[in-house]
């Protein structure tokens, strides 16, 4: 087993990068799930099926973000994590908020798929960030505090989406510069993707951890080895 004798980046900045790292996966929920709190708004403003949502909500999202899965974990062990995590999360926070733009099921289909391509960037270089900001025998905290999101996010979702399609819909009328009168389920869209292009500028500046290759061979080791 080969060890290294790299340094790990300060104890304060290792565990600021693996808040932000949950702050994005929070997000990454909350954009996720938010179509789920406006199935009728959306079906009776765009003219959707059943089946149709039922495409949105599982397949669209899920065939991106497993596929997407694979290739993102070979950047993510070859390229920088942070720039990695910025491109995906301006992606998917791009995607959510045009969909508050969708008008039709196949608007609403390439935003889903492309919400899932840029979320599956996120968990392979957390993980490695993680694993190279802490030694080995102090990792599970970290990567348990950024797994917390898992539960967090789904709640989070919930309440934002619900807060802000009860305040939407207590306005009389939302008037948007450019789009004009718009609907509340396109408001929810705007204000939920808004936060992750500031998230996304954040991570374009933070400090790539040094890489620890502890009990792994040598680099440029992949599938074909």
């Amino acid at each position: 087993m080969t060890h290294s004798h790299r340094p790990y980046p300060p104890r304060s900045y290792a565990w600021y990068m693996v808040i932000m790292l949950m702050i994005a996966y929070i997000l990454s929920f909350v954009d996720r799930y938010v179509l789920g709190l406006m199935v009728e708004p959306i079906k009776a403003d765009l003219g959707l099926t059943d089946t149709q949502m039922g495409w949105l909500l599982g397949l669209s999202f899920a065939i991106f973000y497993t596929t997407m899965g694979i290739p993102l974990g070979y950047l993510a062990d070859r390229k920088r994590r942070t720039w990695l995590i910025s491109i995906g999360i301006t992606v998917w926070s791009i995607a959510a908020f045009t969909s508050g733009l969708a008008r039709n099921f196949w608007h609403l289909f390439f935003a889903r798929m492309s919400i899932g391509a840029g979320e599956a960037t996120l968990s392979p270089s957390a993980i490695s960030i993680i694993s190279d900001s802490f030694p080995q025998e102090e990792r599970g905290k970290p990567i348990a505090v950024y797994s917390a999101a898992l539960g967090i996010g789904a709640g989070v979702a919930s309440l934002v989406g619900a807060g802000v399609l009860s305040w939407a819909k207590s306005v009389p009328e939302i008037t948007v510069p450019i789009l004009g009168v718009v609907a509340p389920w396109q408001v929810t869209f705007f204000i939920v993707g808004a936060p992750g292009l500031l998230m996304g500028i954040l991570f374009l500046f933070m400090r790539e951890p040094v890489r620890h290759r502890e009990g792994m061979g040598q680099e440029g080791e992949g599938f074909s080895d």
